[in-house]
C-alpha cells in the first residue's frame, strides 16, 4: 500500500517538485504557479510532480483546477472567524504550536543516531500521543483536506505524495497504482506531527521522508524545477543527506537540470514560525506571484 506501483510507462523531461511549507507556504507555491503561467510559463502538466505536506495539497489542486482560480481564492481576504494567528498561544502565557513542535523535533533529532532512527523515533512519539487522544481528529482532517480538493480523484498522470510510515519509520510514496484514495494520501502527507490512518496502517507527515522537499524522487529526470517554501533550510545535520542542496547536488551528478525557487528575503517573515497563520495566505500568495512573474524569463528557456 504504501509503495508507489504505477506501472504506467511515462516520460521522463520534466518533474516539478513541491515542498511543505504550512498554509501560507502552500499558497505561495499557488501563486508562484499562478505568476509563472500568467507569463507565458506552464508548469502545471509535468511528466511528474513530487508533492510534499502543503506541497501535496498544491499538486492535487493544479492537476484539477487553473492556476489563475487556484490564486485567485489563495490571495481572497480571509474570513474573520478562521483567523487564528500563530502566536495566539504564546499571547496567553504558552508556546506557540509551532515552537512547540520545533522543541519536539530538535530533541528527536538531537537524539538520533541517523535519519532512519529520526523517523522511528518520530514515529513512535506520535503514536504514543495517538493513543492519548480522542478518535476524532481523522474524520474531521479527512473533511478538511477533502474540502481543498476541488477532484478528488488520481490525475492521469505521473504524481508522488511523500508521507513516512509511523509504526516502522519507513520513506511511504503514494500514487494513483498504490491503492490509496487521493484524499487519504494527500491528508497523510499533511499530518504534521500527527499519525494518520490508511488501512491497516499510520503514516507521519511527508516532510520527515527526506526534508520538505524529497526531491531525490525526481531523480532521471532530465529538467527538474523545486519549489521550496522553506528555502531548503533543514533541521536535520547535513551529514545525514537530507538537506535539498544535497538532493540538489545528487540529481545534478545525475545527469538532471535543476531550478530551485524560494521565497525572497523581504516574504520570509510569512513562513517559519508564521506557516500556520492563515490569515498570511493572501500576502503568501501575492508574494509567489510577484516572484513567479519575475522569473519567468529565466525559467521559460529552461523548462521549455
Amino acid at each position: 500500500m504504501n509503495t508507489s506501483s504505477s506501472s504506467t510507462v511515462r516520460s521522463s523531461h520534466t518533474a516539478l517538485v513541491l515542498g511543505g511549507g504550512g498554509s501560507t507556504g502552500n499558497a505561495w507555491l499557488i501563486g508562484v504557479i499562478a505568476g509563472l503561467h500568467a507569463s507565458g510559463v506552464d508548469v502545471t502538466n509535468p511528466d511528474l510532480i513530487v508533492g510534499t505536506s502543503a506541497g501535496s495539497t498544491a499538486a492535487a489542486q493544479i492537476a484539477a483546477s487553473a492556476p489563475a482560480e487556484l490564486f485567485a481564492a489563495a490571495v481572497a481576504p480571509v474570513p474573520e472567524a478562521l483567523r487564528r494567528p500563530a502566536s495566539a498561544g504564546a499571547d496567553r502565557g504558552r508556546p506557540s504550536p509551532v515552537s512547540s513542535h520545533l522543541a519536539r523535533m530538535n530533541h528527536i533529532i538531537s537524539s538520533s543516531s541517523g535519519a532512519a532512527d529520526m523517523r522511528r523515533r518520530l514515529g513512535a512519539a506520535a503514536m504514543e500521543s495517538e493513543a492519548a487522544a480522542d478518535d476524532t481528529w481523522q474524520a474531521k482532517w479527512r473533511a478538511v483536506v477533502a474540502s481543498r480538493l476541488l477532484d478528488q480523484r488520481w490525475p492521469d498522470r505521473q504524481v508522488l505524495i511523500t508521507a513516512v510510515d509511523a509504526e516502522t519509520g519507513d520513506p511511504a510514496v503514494f500514487d494513483r497504482g498504490s491503492g490509496v484514495e487521493l484524499v487519504d494520501a494527500v491528508a497523510a502527507s499533511c499530518s504534521s506531527s500527527r499519525p494518520y490512518r490508511v488501512g491497516d496502517h499510520w503514516y507521519l507527515d511527508g516532510g520527515y521522508r527526506s526534508n520538505a522537499e524529497n526531491a531525490d524522487l525526481a531523480a532521471g529526470y532530465e529538467r527538474v524545477l523545486v519549489l521550496s517554501p522553506f528555502g531548503g533550510r533543514s533541521l536535520q545535520p547535513v551529514e545525514w543527506g537530507m538537506h535539498l542542496a544535497t538532493q540538489v547536488d545528487t540529481l545534478r551528478a545525475g545527469g538532471s537540470g535543476v531550478e530551485t525557487i524560494f521565497p525572497d528575503p523581504d516574504a520570509e517573515h510569512l513562513f517559519g514560525g508564521n506557516a500556520m497563520d492563515i490569515s498570511l495566505r493572501p500576502a503568501a500568495a501575492q508574494a509567489g506571484y510577484d516572484q513567479g512573474m519575475d522569473l519567468a524569463g529565466r525559467l521559460g528557456g529552461f523548462w521549455g
